[in-house]
């Protein structure tokens, strides 16, 4: 008898062997990981769900989150002097796009992510008004822009995805969080997540883990065949840049 359900598959069978790229792993340096055993915890969990390698992306935002090179390598150094899991993770941040950033980047002190990638963000309540200067200054400096999280900023989310889609003209990269497939930051966007993976404008994959309830939504997800194919193809994008690095 023909079902009207179709079954679902659990997101974790396909994202295991991925490189994280977007986490708050090390300890007691943002809102992620408070700890050394927080950390331990978390990438324990990982492990079971088939994740091992990670480049460390803790915020860097001028207000609450002052960071660099020297406190991120610190607490990276903390970490995997106690916990040594034989895998050849790195670091890198996530930078708020402000006026701060704008001085790390003039002055050369980008932690770059594979390659010349570099993960940025933009404030939930409205983008920075020089946002193309921004853009432009990125990539005049040879480094290219990931747009952390675009699903998550709501004065972009409209149903014809034209602030999306200028983005993409100037330059930006989407990465995805795997959550944001799911209800947990709210239903508007799991509903633009789906929309942008549907139209093929997803580049990369991450968890932004902050917490081991990340990780244990995470192993719940379960999605439709179509949507697990579309997670591949982002997934073979996202192993085909990080092995160039």
């Amino acid at each position: 008898m023909f079902s009207f359900f179709k079954k679902k598959k659990f997101l974790v069978d396909s994202i295991a062997g991925i490189t994280d790229f977007h986490n708050h792993l090390l300890p007691g340096i943002d809102d992620g990981a408070g700890t050394v055993e927080d950390s331990i915890i978390m990438i324990e969990k990982f492990k079971e769900l088939g994740i091992e390698n990670f480049i460390h992306t803790p915020h860097i935002i001028s207000d609450y989150y002052p960071n660099n090179r020297a406190t991120i390598e610190e607490a990276f150094t903390k970490l995997y002097s106690e916990y040594d899991n034989q895998t050849s993770n790195s670091y890198s941040a996530e930078y708020m796009m402000d006026q701060q950033f704008l001085e790390i980047l003039s002055q050369n002190e980008i932690i770059p992510l594979f390659k010349k990638y570099l993960l940025v963000e933009m404030s939930y309540f409205q983008p920075p008004i020089n946002l193309k200067e921004i853009l432009f200054k990125i990539q005049n400096h040879s480094y290219k822009p990931i747009l952390a999280h675009p699903e998550r900023y709501a004065y972009y989310q409209s149903s014809d995805l034209g602030k999306y889609k200028e983005l993409k003209n100037l330059g930006c990269s989407f990465q995805l969080n795997l959550l944001s497939l799911t209800p947990h930051y709210g239903i508007p966007v799991q509903k633009i997540a789906l929309k942008l993976l549907e139209n093929d404008m997803i580049d990369f994959i991450s968890t932004d883990t902050h917490r081991i309830d990340h990780l244990l939504k995470l192993e719940k997800i379960t999605l439709q065949q179509k949507q697990l194919e579309l997670i591949k193809k982002v997934i073979d994008n996202n192993h085909k840049k990080i092995s160039l690095n």
